[in-house]
């Protein structure tokens, strides 16, 4: 385990409910291309806030790279969906790129 994982999991367990440290948690464990525990991490967030729009980001490319293509298309629509309904065009326009390279 690398140094920066196991500072982000030491404060995790000071704030087990921090959404910004369960992402960047998650993002360590892409870097390592642990994806199984990178999902576990990307959905926690997820649970805690449905409109954390990295998270689903990530998490639909993590489905899309090992072959879950359902997964990711799936996860790709609910962003935008979120993304239209905060009006953030501009993300939604970055994940409906994403989400045309699946279909």
């Amino acid at each position: 385990m690398n140094k920066r994982l196991e500072a982000l999991l030491k404060f995790l367990a000071q704030d087990p409910e921090d959404t910004f440290t369960r992402y960047a948690i998650a993002l360590e464990y892409i870097s390592l291309k642990e994806y199984d525990e990178a999902i576990k991490f990307l959905e926690s967030v997820i649970e805690r806030d449905e409109n954390y729009i990295a998270a689903y980001q990530q998490l639909g490319h993590i489905y899309a790279i090992t072959d879950q293509k359902e997964k990711a298309i799936e996860t790709y629509k609910k962003a935008i969906e979120i993304c239209n309904i905060k009006g953030d065009k501009h993300a939604a326009d970055n994940i409906s790129k994403f989400l045309d390279e699946l279909l």
